[in-house]
């Protein structure tokens, strides 16, 4: 696989699933070329598979995402448990399919906190390479930031004077604070003024204190927990002329505030249309995050939107996006369901300049 953001793939040898695609035939319409990107996390293994469409965007042909939890129990062990890795070499052996199944011009699989963090990530990734030809790329927690800046920095506000966007992951939660008093720009990662990488997502956060029979004092010490490691950060108040006013916003991207939208919605089904880009009033969240706080286990499986894959965790996540609003107040969050892999593949395109308009050629050396 390509080691580098938007390196091309080697000529010789070619892995089947990155084949070169053969040159068309004589009055053959020219297809896209097709991109994919993979991210396996701390809690997920999520595919991208697309299309370069208009400038700036693609066309999503298929896509996986399996709850593998690559994480559990790594916060008490150090070390990537067997059944752990099972289930993320049984999710990635049908990634390698989808993927064999097409010709892919380019792809970046990546894997994060899970991997950088257990003694034995780099085991595990020879593993993975081993048992079903993915060349995994352990990515360092700057690049992840960076990234999903990338992902999901279309739903940036294009009048706000600041942003903070934050990616609350399994393992690890990411921090992108964002200046756009000098103008919105479609290459946002010019406009990180500061960011950092918290050791805790909801998958050790929930480990730690217990995910079932949450408590409001268990709760509160999450909080102060996260809120501790924030303090840590030295760029935090980077912003401090913005924070709070009109012109400043948060920007969410994980399964907690998607699941928070979805819980304010009603939705009977979890619904990506619905969710993506929907705005929540800071009294909104105050609202949703008290009533999931208040509700019992049985209770937080029963809702569609949170179901028994993240009854356990969802409370770890509220925990951490509350000590982020409490560090940085907005009137308003912006809710996400996109992130890593949509960096991904955009960071691609763009080194490939499949968006150029003119004769210029779509991979560039």
């Amino acid at each position: 696989m390509a080691e580098r953001l938007g390196s091309r793939v080697a000529a010789s040898p070619v892995p089947p699933i990155l084949a070169a695609p053969s040159p068309p035939a004589d009055g053959e319409r020219v297809r896209p070329p097709v991109y994919a990107a993979l991210d396996l996390g701390t809690n997920n293994c999520r595919l991208l598979v697309a299309v370069p469409t208009r400038p700036g965007q693609f066309r999503v042909i298929d896509a996986f995402s399996r709850i593998v939890r690559l994480g559990e129990g790594l916060s008490r062990t150090g070390r990537l448990a067997a059944p752990a890795m099972d289930r993320a070499v049984a999710a990635l052996a049908i990634c390698s399919q989808k993927l064999a199944a097409r010709q892919v011009a380019g792809a970046r699989l990546i894997a994060t906190e899970a991997c950088r963090a257990a003694d034995n990530g780099y085991e595990f990734i020879e593993r993975v390479r081993a048992e079903t030809g993915l060349k995994l790329e352990i990515v360092s927690r700057e690049t992840e930031a960076r990234l999903a800046v990338s992902g999901c920095g279309s739903l940036v506000d294009r009048s706000a004077d600041g942003a903070v966007l934050f990616d609350i992951g399994g393992g690890s939660s990411e921090i992108a604070l964002l200046d756009l008093r000098s103008g919105y720009s479609r290459r946002l990662s010019n406009a990180i003024v500061g960011w950092t990488s918290l050791p805790v997502g909801v998958v050790t956060l929930a480990e730690r204190y217990g995910g079932r029979n949450v408590t409001p004092a268990v709760f509160r010490d999450m909080i102060d927990e996260v809120s501790g490691l924030i303090a840590g950060f030295a760029g935090r108040g980077r912003l401090d002329e913005v924070v709070g006013g009109e012109r400043f916003h948060l920007l969410g991207t994980s399964g907690t505030v998607t699941t928070l939208a979805g819980v304010h919605l009603g939705l009977e089904r979890y619904d990506r249309r619905q969710v993506d880009g929907l705005w929540l009033t800071s009294a909104e969240v105050d609202e949703l995050v008290g009533r999931i706080a208040g509700w019992s286990f049985e209770e937080r499986v029963a809702n569609p939107c949170i179901g028994s894959d993240r009854a356990d965790l969802v409370l770890a996540g509220c925990a951490i996006l509350e000590a982020i609003r409490i560090a940085w107040p907005a009137r308003s969050l912006r809710v996400a369901d996109r992130g890593l892999r949509e960096g991904l593949l955009t960071e691609m395109m763009v080194a490939d300049g499949v968006w150029r308009s003119g004769s210029q050629a779509r991979n560039s050396a």
